[in-house]
């Protein structure tokens, strides 16, 4: 395991506190994700700083940053480049889309119809787009920092299931204390502090963290209590459709990233059980009989998944 990752990982957070106040654990769960090789879903109402967040991480953790704002009108060749005929040439030359870049902050996802949100899932799956028939590979590391507003806000599309089973997490930001907010009205009313946020990290630095996340241990105990509790969550009474085996999957990528951030080379059930309903809940359509009129499907799904884990029993290492 190299030596400088928890301060490298300690850097990052710090420079993205600084834009986003009172948020360290938000970040450093964020953060977990990109090390993990996955996409991230930050999903919250308007304003309390989805995009801050996502445009934070991208320029803190270096390399190319592209920003897509999904609009009705927006099309899938946006997303992913276009063939143009080069009448001097005499042939089609592909201009690349938006999505060409390490870090592809895509603001508010759901805005999007149903069929440009598809044109992310070749992407964010196999890190390629293909037009025309002809491949084209997107830059490594690369990672979508996506956000969108609930769905029952005006104007706002249901991602589809296999597009929320690409993202390897969703998060939410809820909203500051009060400290952190007037903290907020104090620095931010002068200048914008993303001003100031300065790349701490080289892609190449962030490919090598990568690399060592992947290596850290999973032991036949863990592997086990993953596979329990996204197993349970194809059988809980209250849901339609469970977790996939791509989600057990991310859930231990997930894991083992939280893992190398701690500053350990092996992961812990505490790191599965942290993470678990951040990795699942999104995943989840659940019956109607599991939905309560006082919450909506995020924290419904939520909930059920915190069940599932307690009621799982915890491996002894």
């Amino acid at each position: 395991m190299p030596a400088d990752v928890r301060p490298a990982a300690e850097r990052i957070v710090a420079a993205v506190a600084t834009v986003i106040d009172g948020k360290n654990d938000v970040i450093r769960a964020a953060l977990a994700v990109m090390l993990a090789g996955g996409h991230l879903l930050i999903e919250d109402v308007p304003g309390v700083g989805k995009t801050v967040l996502a445009k934070a991480l991208a320029r803190a953790t270096g390399g190319t940053v592209s920003r897509i704002q999904f609009t009705p009108d927006l099309l899938p060749s946006d997303v992913t480049g276009v063939s143009v005929f080069d009448q001097n040439l005499g042939r089609f030359e592909f201009k690349p889309g938006a999505v060409f870049a390490n870090v592809v902050v895509g603001d508010e996802i759901n805005r999007a119809s149903p069929k440009t949100q598809s044109a992310l899932l070749e992407c964010m799956e196999e890190g390629q787009v293909t037009v025309d028939g002809e491949t084209w590979p997107l830059p490594e590391p690369f990672t979508v920092v996506a956000t969108q507003n609930p769905v029952d806000m005006e104007g706002t599309y249901a991602l589809p299931e296999a597009q929320r089973d690409r993202f390897m997490a969703r998060i939410s930001m809820g909203y500051p204390d009060q400290e952190s907010e007037r903290s907020m009205l104090r620095s931010h009313d002068r200048t914008d502090p993303m001003d100031d946020l300065e790349p701490v990290l080289t892609p190449g630095q962030l490919a090598a963290l990568s690399r060592a996340a992947r290596a850290v241990f999973v032991s036949h105990a863990v592997e086990t209590y993953v596979l329990s509790i996204v197993a349970a969550t194809r059988t809980h009474p209250e849901v339609r459709l469970g977790a996939s085996p791509r989600a057990s999957l991310q859930l231990v990528r997930a894991a083992k990233a939280a893992a190398l951030l701690d500053g350990r080379d092996f992961v812990l059930p505490d790191d599965v059980e942290a993470l678990a309903g951040t990795v699942l809940a999104h995943r989840l359509i659940l019956r109607r009989s599991g939905l309560d009129a006082r919450e909506g499907q995020t924290e419904a799904a939520r909930r059920i998944v915190e069940r599932v884990v307690k009621a799982t029993p915890v491996p002894l290492q």
